[in-house]
């Protein structure tokens, strides 16, 4: 957990985001999971909700690219097979009850602030994975769209995974995600 107040609420949000969805994520329920003063969430989100609620997504973006960066320089099915991992680490250490934060305000919000933060966070992974797919020798337009197709099917396998309480289908994804990367055209 977080060193300071303001981390921990996010890190809190950030955590909520992903196993109860935006309206689960209450500033309560980010309050009583962090131990967090109650007095302190207006101190640091002056904004209340929303502002929490961005901050948690762009950490969201921030962790999955610290992530992928110990990833350059791979070939394209150990760059897409690290893409893969952190979400079947996500599925398997909370046993199928975490998805992605992004995910879970980008379908139940009609806050401008809040949907482009997530969209940036959107374009930023996909955006990462094609740069890395070319840096490993494949085709850049080929990467840009194996890059979005990778993304929205780990997306929805995530999905598939919490609601079916098993992680069959997101490996099943997995599994040919890694396979097509193998096959993407060269430069």
């Amino acid at each position: 957990m977080a060193s300071n107040t303001r981390e921990q609420m996010i890190e809190g949000a950030m955590d909520l985001l992903a196993t109860s969805g935006l309206q689960g994520t209450s500033l309560s329920e980010v309050i009583e999971a962090t131990g967090a003063p109650r007095g302190s969430i207006y101190h640091h989100f002056p904004g209340g909700k929303d502002e929490l609620i961005v901050a948690a997504v762009d950490l969201t973006g921030r962790r999955y690219t610290e992530w992928m960066d110990r990833f350059v320089g791979a070939s394209p099915e150990m760059i897409v097979g690290g893409f893969i991992q952190i979400w079947r680490h996500t599925l398997l250490r909370s046993d199928m009850k975490a998805g992605c934060p992004v995910l879970a305000v980008t379908v139940s919000t009609t806050v401008e602030e809040i949907v482009d933060h997530a969209r940036d966070v959107f374009r930023s992974s996909r955006s990462q994975l094609t740069r890395m797919l070319a840096d490993a020798g494949i085709q850049a337009a080929a990467a840009a769209a194996f890059a979005t197709i990778a993304v929205a099917s780990a997306e929805g396998a995530v999905v598939l995974a919490r609601a079916e309480r098993n992680i069959e289908p997101f490996e099943t994804v997995a599994t040919n995600l890694v396979a097509q990367a193998a096959g993407l055209p060269a430069a």
